[in-house]
């Protein structure tokens, strides 16, 4: 009788404890969506610079999914853009979008230090353009 209410006291614990964990679902899965990315530390109205250098930041301290984050952040403000009516399908040609599009992909392929190349590469073209 005793293993049997230990027994069942494990079992309580293990449920409450695998209920608290969070769920990851896979990418074709449509039962429960994934938790957000760590949002980077970057103050409201940062500039493009600031979110590469929150991504290279994270990525160094081992904070992938900050780094992912922030990557995805700067690339958003990249693509604000004005574009003449007409043209809104056509990708942009900038080369900092190529830069960080590449930096995501080393990322999600986890390969680190393409991926800090490529931050390093965009970092030095938003400065050249003062974003």
């Amino acid at each position: 009788m005793r293993s049997l209410v230990l027994n069942a006291v494990r079992f309580s614990v293990l449920a409450v404890a695998l209920s608290m964990q969070p769920v990851a679902m896979a990418a074709d899965s449509t039962s429960a969506p994934l938790a957000p990315l760590p949002s980077p530390l970057v103050p409201e109205g940062a500039r493009v610079s600031d979110y590469l250098r929150a991504a290279q930041n994270a990525l160094a301290a081992g904070r992938v999914g900050e780094a992912e984050e922030a990557l995805e952040m700067a690339q958003t403000r990249m693509l604000d853009r004005s574009v003449p009516l007409g043209q809104m399908n056509n990708p942009s040609d900038n080369l900092t979008v190529g830069q960080i599009s590449q930096a995501r992909q080393a990322l999600t392929a986890r390969d680190r230090a393409t991926c800090m190349q490529l931050i390093q590469a965009a970092i030095g073209s938003v400065t050249g353009q003062g974003l």
